[in-house]
C-alpha cells in the first residue's frame, strides 16, 4: 500500500531521540525551547508555545483570546474537526464561512457577506479561524482587513503548512493575524510523533497560553499574589491544561528542522509531476494562488463526475484496490451529527459540500518516489478508465 503520507525518520532522528532518553530530563528540560526557538526563529514571529497537539494550541491560543461562553468563533467547514472544536471547549458558539471554490480555503467574498449580516444582528464573532488547507495560505491580508474592520481575532490554523509563505514571508511570522499554529503530526510535513505549536508576536498572548499549557501554575514571583515561602513555591494562578510537549517529541523536532526545506521543495517536485501526469483524466488538480507558497501537506484532485461513468465512492473504492492509500480531506464539519445537533443541516455551505462530493487526497510524502508516483497515476487512470466515462476517452 502507498500510503497518503507518512513521515521520514532518519538516524540523525533516532540519535537525537536516544540523547535525550539517557539525558537527565524526558521532559520539562532544554529541548523544549530550543524547538520553539527554531521554529520561532525560522517564521519570523517573537514567541512561540510547543504543546502536546495542533488541538490543544488551537485550544489555548482561544482561551488567550478571551473566547468564552456567548462568544462566536468562525472557521471554515472543510478541515479537521479541531478547528471548530475549540471554541465549543471555551463554551462559545460555532458557525462556518463557505469555501473559494478554487483554493478550497474560507472565501474572504463569504466572509464580508456574512459579516454584513451579523453586524446587523448583534452576532459578530470574536475569534476566526483561518485554516491553510493542503498547505497552502488564505487570503490573509483580506481576512486581516475585515478583522480591522469588523473587531474580530484571527487564529491562523497552518496545521498543513509549515514551510510555506504568504506574499515572501514564512507562515507562522503572523503578521496578518494574531496567533498562527502548526501540527506535527506524522503525517504532517515535520513530525514530533504528537506535537503542535503556537506563534505569535504579543508577548502578552504568548504569557498566557505558557501558562495555560501546564495547568495555570507560575513560579514567577511577578506573577504571584504574594511573595513565594521559600525556593519550593510555585502558585496556580488559572485554571490550566497538562498540554505540554515532551523532550523527546522536541528533540525530534529540532531534527527534522533541519530538513524542512528540502521536505517542501520535495512535495512542490512531485505536486509538479502530478500536473504534468494527470493532464487529460477527468479530475481538477490543486490550484495555487500566486500570493502563496504552499507546504503542500496534501495533493487533492476533484473529480469532474460529470465526465465520469463511475460515483466518487466507486473511484475511491478502486483505488485502495490497487494499493493506492489515498484519503479524503475533510468531511464538511457542520454534517458532523454532533453539528447537526446544533441546527446546522445539508445545504447550509454549497460550495464545501460539492468540494466534499469531489475530493481525493492522493499520496504525497518527501520520500515517495518517482516510480510510487505514477504508479498512482496509473491506477486513477485505471478507476476512471474509458469504459467508465460518460465522454470521449481518455490516454494517459
Amino acid at each position: 500500500m502507498i500510503p497518503y503520507g507518512r513521515q521520514d525518520i532518519t538516524q540523525e532522528d533516532i540519535d537525537a531521540v536516544v540523547a535525550v532518553l539517557r539525558s537527565d530530563f524526558l521532559t520539562q528540560g532544554p529541548q523544549v525551547p530550543l524547538f520553539e526557538s527554531a521554529v520561532a526563529e525560522y517564521c519570523g514571529a517573537r514567541h512561540a508555545i510547543a504543546v502536546n497537539s495542533a488541538t490543544s494550541a488551537l485550544h489555548i491560543a482561544c482561551l488567550a483570546l478571551g473566547l468564552e461562553p456567548g462568544d462566536w468563533l468562525w472557521t471554515t467547514p472543510v478541515t479537521f474537526v479541531a478547528s471548530a472544536n475549540c471554541g465549543l471547549y471555551c463554551g462559545a458558539r460555532v458557525d462556518f464561512v463557505d469555501i473559494d471554490p478554487r483554493t478550497y480555503n474560507l472565501c474572504p467574498q463569504a466572509l464580508e457577506r456574512k459579516l454584513i449580516a451579523a453586524e446587523r444582528t448583534g452576532r459578530l464573532p470574536k475569534v476566526v479561524v483561518a485554516v491553510h488547507l493542503c498547505g497552502q495560505p488564505c487570503n490573509m491580508a483580506a481576512i486581516h482587513a475585515l478583522g480591522q474592520r469588523y473587531g474580530f481575532k484571527i487564529i491562523e490554523d497552518a496545521s498543513h503548512a509549515i514551510g510555506g509563505k504568504y506574499k515572501g514571508e514564512p507562515i507562522g511570522g503572523s503578521r496578518y493575524s494574531d496567533i498562527t499554529v502548526f501540527s506535527f503530526h506524522p503525517v504532517k510535513i515535520i513530525t514530533t510523533a504528537e506535537g503542535g505549536m503556537a506563534l505569535t508576536n504579543d508577548a502578552e498572548l504568548a504569557n498566557r497560553m505558557a501558562l495555560l499549557r501546564s495547568h495555570g501554575i507560575t513560579r514567577d514571583t511577578a506573577q504571584m499574589t504574594h511573595a513565594p515561602d521559600g525556593p519550593w513555591y510555585y502558585q496556580q494562578i488559572d485554571l490550566g491544561f497538562n498540554y505540554r510537549m515532551t523532550e523527546l517529541q522536541a528533540a525530534l523536532g529540532v531534527s527534522q528542522m533541519a530538513r524542512l526545506d528540502d521536505y517542501v521543495a520535495r512535495r512542490h517536485q512531485l505536486a509538479l509531476r502530478y500536473d504534468e501526469l494527470l493532464v487529460g483524466l477527468p479530475v481538477t488538480t490543486p490550484w495555487q494562488h500566486p500570493d502563496g507558497y504552499s507546504g503542500l501537506h496534501l495533493y487533492a484532485i476533484r473529480l469532474q463526475l460529470e465526465r465520469i461513468g463511475s460515483s466518487h465512492r466507486q473511484v475511491f473504492e478502486a483505488l485502495r484496490e490497487q494499493g493506492i492509500g489515498v484519503n479524503l480531506h475533510y468531511i464538511p464539519v457542520h454534517t458532523q451529527p454532533y453539528y447537526q445537533t446544533m441546527g446546522f443541516q445539508a445545504g447550509d455551505f454549497p460550495a464545501a459540500e460539492r468540494y466534499y462530493a469531489e475530493a481525493i487526497s492522493l499520496p504525497l510524502y518527501p520520500h515517495m518516489t518517482d516510480d510510487q508516483l505514477e504508479q498512482v497515476v496509473a491506477a486513477l487512470a485505471h478507476a476512471l478508465r474509458p469504459g467508465r466515462m460518460k465522454n470521449a476517452p481518455f490516454e494517459l
